[in-house]
């Protein structure tokens, strides 16, 4: 992908973990064995939970529609780093006909298949069929994503974090270069390289990309199939092994007791400078209460708060660390 001066100026990152695309690449994981040691606890406990909410069927009839392969429809993931599930619900059951007949045609030449009577309806834009769809997709949201949103929220917030001071250190070429961290990653002489599925050449022609973390992304970033939509690039939070154990209550049980569970979540968040700001919306707290929690954990010598212009980065300590990790000093 390459960009010109105007390009670069535009881009941007996205605010937080996209609902759509979140639903879509879960999905995907519960198709195939990618990550088993990062999300294996987590297929289980969904696989259970779809189980005991009957939603097996609604998942099956989902996963025919946005298979793990080389293509599943775009109209699925309307949002370019959008956060609302209802509003990105909205824009998919807009979806003009043509698209989704168009779409759902090119999902089953992929497959080899004829398009199934009951995505006939829906290709043809039967307004029964759109509103099954959407109540299907917030059905599975509600079990497969919506319980495990505050690990995503934190996951994403540390990233945007190291986004953004990446963009002040550096400016936007500084925002690309620092996705090197990511394995295939490459950004040199304002061409960036990243190991997408398969060879293809991202044209932006003047328009803005947004770059969107996915946390049920594995490896591989990915992007729109149709060139004419807003381009985005959504790109792996990678969780670290452990993350579903950790983001339970009682997880960090010994660190809950002594600080309380929402300073411990703060603690355990912070394996990347936050600003207040993060740490609120990660937490779904007021500002002003991680701004109480943050001032806690600095008079116990548990972080480290620094100002940079008008943002305070908060750091976790040596000592932070060892408290979290119960291991000596």
């Amino acid at each position: 992908m390459d960009f010109t001066s105007q390009e670069l100026a535009r881009l941007r990152v996205a605010s937080g973990v996209d609902p759509l695309w979140e639903t879509a690449l879960s999905l995907h994981l519960l198709q195939n064995r990618q990550a088993p040691i990062a999300f294996g606890a987590w297929r289980r406990e969904v696989g259970a939970a779809l189980r005991r909410s009957g939603l097996v069927p609604v998942t099956r009839a989902l996963t025919r529609l946005c298979p793990d392969g080389s293509y599943f429809p775009d109209f699925l993931t309307p949002g370019r780093g959008d956060t609302d599930l209802e509003a990105g619900l909205d824009r998919l059951l807009s979806t003009p006909r043509h698209r989704l007949r168009a779409e759902i045609t090119r999902l089953h030449a992929h497959t080899k298949g004829p398009v199934p009577a009951g995505l006939r309806t829906l290709a043809d834009g039967c307004p029964q069929a759109l509103h099954r769809l959407g109540a299907a997709l917030r059905a599975y949201h509600q079990v497969a994503v919506e319980p495990y949103l505050t690990a995503m929220c934190a996951q994403a917030a540390a990233d945007r974090t190291v986004r953004a001071h990446a963009v002040l250190a550096h400016g936007a070429e500084g925002l690309l270069t620092a996705y090197d961290q990511l394995p295939g990653w490459r950004y040199r002489d304002r061409t960036l390289r990243a190991p997408y599925p398969v060879e293809r050449e991202l044209g932006l022609r003047g328009r803005t990309l947004t770059l969107v973390p996915a946390f049920f992304c594995v490896r591989a970033p990915l992007a729109l199939v149709d060139e004419e939509l807003p381009p985005v690039l959504v790109h792996p939070l990678s969780p670290a092994p452990g993350w579903l154990e950790r983001s339970r209550p009682g997880g960090d049980a010994p660190v809950a007791q002594l600080i309380g569970a929402s300073r411990a979540e703060l603690l355990r968040m912070l394996d990347r400078p936050m600003t207040t700001m993060d740490i609120a919306a990660a937490l779904r707290l007021a500002p002003s209460t991680a701004s109480r929690h943050a001032t806690v954990l600095r008079e116990a010598g548990l972080l480290l708060s620094q100002r940079q212009g008008v943002r305070v980065l908060h750091h976790r300590t040596g000592l932070g660390r060892a408290v979290l990790e119960g291991v000596p000093r």
